[in-house]
């Protein structure tokens, strides 16, 4: 179970370390093999290979006959990057995957239960803004009762 925000930096070749607290749980479930993905929130999503393969054919299995379809395949499955961590626990975002994101130097690292999201510092901010718009009773009608 993946939670938590982390800000980490980009090396000058694109590579991310991944947090020491998650390195064991990462080899110990996946050998530490991930998959790096777009995300339509102009974030990128990193799962552990065996997290990802049920949602890569729940995807594949959708119609590529309905256009709203195909172009989510385009991007989830078109967009899936292999990466595997390397002895200091880093792995190597894209170019391209960074450039989807629009990945800065300065990086967060967001843990979503069995996945993470990986978004530039100053996007997450305003994620982070969108998210309090919620005291200003735009409260989705899901979580009315809801209480932490």
């Amino acid at each position: 179970m993946f939670r938590g925000v982390t800000q980490l930096s980009l090396d000058a070749k694109g590579r991310l370390a991944i947090p020491a607290r998650y390195r064991s749980v990462l080899m110990s479930s996946c050998e530490g093999h991930l998959i790096v993905t777009a995300d339509p929130s102009k974030c990128l999503l990193v799962y552990p290979q065996p997290e990802w393969e049920p949602i890569e054919k729940q995807i594949n299995g959708l119609s590529s006959f309905d256009p709203r379809m195909r172009r989510l395949q385009r991007l989830l499955v078109g967009s899936a990057s292999d990466v595997d961590m390397d002895n200091a626990g880093r792995i190597l975002v894209t170019p391209a995957l960074r450039k989807f994101a629009g990945l800065s130097k300065e990086v967060v690292l967001v843990g979503q239960g069995a996945k993470f999201e990986l978004w530039d510092e100053a996007q997450w901010d305003l994620q982070i803004e969108d998210a309090l718009a919620f005291k200003d009773g735009d409260m989705p009608p899901e979580l009315n009762g809801f209480s932490l």
